[in-house]
């Protein structure tokens, strides 16, 4: 690949990671301390704590990987951590600390995409052996899949708290049906869905 394609590519990854971030940062605002934590599904999943996961993922893949760290401790991804405690916030850690690390990371993980060309070789000690030399492409592509994936997640954990859905600020991407056209189109649905053996 050129070298004008290969930055080009990378700087459209780059712009995914980028919308994906600000679309799980996007599932808190107007929300209590409270609801951005409440659990919403059987396995506890909540919004903040996907923020907290997601600082781990970019900590990680775009410093470890490239042996560039990111510089503050995170206990909740080391070895001996309690099992998910990177998908939940501490009654210690407020919303404001959570989100401020994540934008810590995004600066960490922007610095390692624009230092580093997509072929720079990176090594993911957690992958199985074979898996684990990768590229900057190759974690590039699997970061915004996970930040996007996780971002689905936030909405529909911010629709379970308050109806809220959409896909970004600028942009709900839903019909634009008033409750009662939900509430219709919800019950047509399930009525579907009852009929069927």
């Amino acid at each position: 690949m050129a070298t004008g394609a290969r930055d080009e590519a990378k700087d459209e990854l780059h712009g995914y990671l980028r919308e994906g971030r600000e679309a799980v940062l996007w599932k808190l605002e107007g929300l209590s301390e409270r609801d951005a934590r409440r659990p919403l599904t059987p396995t506890g999943t909540n919004l903040l704590g996907l923020v907290k996961h997601l600082a781990g993922v970019e900590a990680g893949y775009f410093g470890e990987v490239f042996a560039r760290p990111f510089p503050e401790p995170l206990p909740w991804v080391e070895d001996d951590a309690e099992p998910n405690a990177d998908m939940w916030a501490t009654a210690e850690e407020s919303r404001e600390d959570v989100t401020a690390l994540y934008r810590r990371v995004w600066a960490h993980s922007d610095a390692t995409v624009a230092a580093l060309p997509l072929d720079a070789p990176g090594h993911v000690p957690w992958w199985r052996p074979q898996a684990r030399p990768v590229t900057l492409h190759r974690v590039l592509v699997h970061v915004v899949a996970e930040t996007h994936r996780h971002a689905g997640h936030a909405d529909v954990v911010r629709e379970l708290v308050d109806g809220r859905a959409g896909l970004r600020a600028a942009n709900g991407n839903l019909p634009d049906g008033d409750a009662d056209w939900w509430a219709a189109h919800r019950a047509r649905l399930q009525a579907v869905a009852d009929g069927v053996r």
